[in-house]
């Protein structure tokens, strides 16, 4: 088949946000290689309720947490679902090829599942996005669908476009395509999320949907000016816009967290041979600041779920009142 190439033009301005954000993964790529636990796992919950936000999802970052740690919550279960599967969705998205047809529907059923009766296959109607007062975009016939999924995933496939702009090409055009009844937006951020991570792996860990959630409005808009454009340039700039500040973001996270993980790293090890009261903590960790104990030790093992706290019945000077224990995720 002739493979058609999107509509889009490599401005200046593209070309020195894509040069720009090559300078800012270079100086967080070997520290991100190293992400510790505690960091994967705060940035996959931010780019879970960022996606899911801007559909419409009203779960905290925190109950998404909980979810993610397999505790029940209140909320909506079809809300609580849309969690359970972007979760699963994002576990198992590095084994997908951004290419493969089979792939995208697979992953449409995961992240559906539940929540369509026929999750994984293109539309069979019409479908529209809707404005406050008016019709933003209406998608293709539906039998069209098909064919012009094949020529954008085979151009995907085939182009030698820097993946930083083929991947925001990809999601205009995906959601101008809209070839699903629904999960069409949360589709087209993980398949660019996707994407990137085949060029550098660190974007398996940096949160860019948590930032187009904060952007809702200039996602929207960049979506409706290409369309009247017919070409996807604008989308571009504001992707490539996005992408610089979640990797500088993640760059300035990850110096922070650096400290933080090789304490943590020290404190489980600290564990390795028994549970231990913060006196024997202090003296195991070579610590004379209770307060630095708690803050740059014990808590961020707790919110990471590395670590559990017992309290015994008679707390004495000597045991502080707490012990702390391997959880059993890291103890197994």
């Amino acid at each position: 088949m002739t493979i058609t190439a999107p509509p889009y033009a490599l401005t200046s301005t593209i070309l020195d946000l894509a040069e720009r954000i090559g300078e800012a993964v270079g100086r967080v790529e070997d520290a991100a290689v190293r992400a510790d636990l505690l960091l994967r796992r705060a940035n996959r919950i931010r780019t879970i309720h960022g996606s899911l936000a801007i559909e419409g999802n009203t779960l905290t970052e925190e109950q998404v947490s909980t979810i993610l740690e397999g505790k029940p919550v209140m909320a909506p279960i079809g809300e609580i679902q849309e969690v359970r599967n972007a979760i699963k969705a994002y576990e198992q998205f590095p084994r997908w090829n951004p290419g493969r047809e089979a792939d995208l529907l697979s992953a449409h059923r995961v992240l559906m599942a539940g929540l369509l009766d026929a999750p994984g296959r293109y539309r069979r109607g019409g479908v529209g996005v809707m404005g406050p007062a008016e019709v933003h975009h209406l998608g293709p016939q539906a039998d069209r669908v098909p064919h012009l999924m094949l020529n954008l995933l085979s151009w995907l496939d085939s182009t030698e476009e820097h993946p930083l702009i083929a991947s925001s090409v990809f999601h205009y055009e995906f959601e101008f395509i809209h070839p699903f009844e629904d999960g069409n937006g949360r589709m087209g951020r993980l398949w660019q999320t996707l994407i990137l991570t085949r060029w550098k792996a660190l974007f398996a860990h940096v949160p860019v949907e948590s930032l187009v959630h904060a952007r809702q409005s200039e996602y929207y808009q960049a979506i409706r000016d290409s369309s009247a454009r017919g070409e996807s340039t604008p989308f571009i700039v504001f992707m490539l816009t996005v992408i610089l500040e979640a990797v500088r973001g993640f760059g300035a996270t990850d110096q922070v967290s650096d400290q933080v993980s090789d304490q943590v790293g020290r404190l489980l090890a600290a564990l390795r041979d028994g549970p231990k009261s913060a006196t024997q903590l202090m003296a195991a960790l070579g610590l004379s600041h209770r307060p630095t104990l708690r803050r740059n030790y014990i808590r961020p093992a707790l919110d990471a779920g590395l670590v559990e706290m017992t309290r015994p019945g008679s707390p004495t000077a000597r045991n502080q009142g707490y012990r702390l224990t391997l959880s059993g995720r890291v103890a197994g």
